[in-house]
């Protein structure tokens, strides 16, 4: 196919195909004639992973970059690609331009961040010291802690235990998948794609729960006109 009918297939602007072609992110195609080339299905197949990446996930070309590059050369594990993609593992890049603080720099740990490490190894996670997520648990833990409630790390364990039954089922989803590009691309839809509709699920179970519980009315009543 040529690169309109790649734009039409995928979404994708054809400038902004030519840009990953010079980048190295998409493969060049097939040359027919000095300007042209002919493209295929494992184009299309990957230039939507590149939409995913860049456009869903938030990453920079590096990043996206070295993920293309780490499955095609086959330097990397699942477990490391999907380190980047979750923002979880810095890119080459970050780590040539020293983005991290060293270990002499680096400031006390505030006590919400202290909380967070006390619930992760509670639950013996193996865990990046750079993964976002234990900031954001400590903001919420220090949020709490501020407002007086009487919800610690502790009375998360069981909301990380739940969280954990989860992620052992978002890997299992990854399992069986023909090559690394298809399993980094189950890694990224079921890790980040899927998160509005756990929310989603969440909000309905927790209404549901609410009528079981609380509510004196008749199931569905809420939605009757």
């Amino acid at each position: 196919m040529k690169v309109s009918e790649l734009s039409r297939r995928t979404g994708v602007q054809v400038p902004l195909i030519k840009y990953y072609l010079r980048e190295g992110l998409l493969p060049p195609g097939r040359a027919t004639a000095s300007n042209q080339a002919d493209y295929g299905e494992d184009h299309v197949h990957r230039l939507r992973f590149i939409r995913t990446l860049i456009g869903t996930r938030g990453l920079s070309t590096s990043a996206t970059k070295e993920i293309l590059d780490a499955i095609t050369t086959g330097q990397e594990d699942l477990h490391q690609v999907f380190g980047i993609a979750l923002g979880v593992r810095p890119t080459k890049m970050e780590e040539d331009t020293g983005t991290e603080q060293s270990s002499t720099e680096r400031e006390p740990e505030p006590e919400g961040l202290v909380d967070a490490r006390k619930l992760i190894a509670e639950m013996e996670w193996d865990v990046s010291q750079g993964n976002p997520a234990a900031h954001t648990l400590a903001e919420v833990l220090t949020a709490l802690s501020d407002l007086g409630a009487d919800i610690d790390w502790r009375g998360l364990l069981p909301y990380a235990r739940l969280a954990d039954s989860i992620a052992e089922v978002d890997v299992q989803q990854m399992h069986g998948e023909r090559d690394l590009l298809a399993q980094a691309e189950r890694a990224v839809l079921v890790s980040i794609l899927l998160e509005p509709a756990l929310l989603a699920l969440r909000r309905l179970a927790q209404e549901a729960k609410s009528a079981r519980h609380f509510g004196g009315g008749r199931p569905g009543e809420a939605n009757s006109t």
